[in-house]
């Protein structure tokens, strides 16, 4: 299982989690959904204490990982998989241009 704490303008706002059967969760921190309650980080997933579940990454997230030449060049410096969407996002997403950043848990790295 891997995880990555969410943040909005620096802000902590939840947990991403790739489960151990390869499901995808995002729940909002209990303190934002308090204090923030208008502020969400997607439409699709507006703030509420509810658990959002995929199959797959979600596409807010997906559109996080970098593309192209970028995708190439962050695949290659980290010897991460192009087809293993939580690992770019943990490994590129710290960073990102925007008001949404993604770092990774304590417990992603112990795997």
């Amino acid at each position: 299982m891997r995880q990555g704490r969410v943040f909005y303008n620096s802000i902590f706002a939840g947990i991403i989690t790739e489960t151990g059967d390869g499901e995808y969760t995002f729940s909002y921190d209990s303190t934002y959904i308090q204090k923030y309650p208008n502020q969400l980080i997607t439409f699709s997933m507006p703030v509420s204490s509810k658990v959002y579940k995929e199959k797959r990454l979600f596409p807010f997230f997906e559109g996080l990982i970098p593309e192209g030449w970028l995708l190439d060049i962050a695949s290659d410096n980290w010897k991460i998989n192009k087809n293993d969407r939580m690992g770019l996002l943990l490994a590129c997403c710290k960073n990102c241009i925007g008001s949404v950043s993604v770092e990774p848990t304590e417990l992603s790295e112990n795997e």
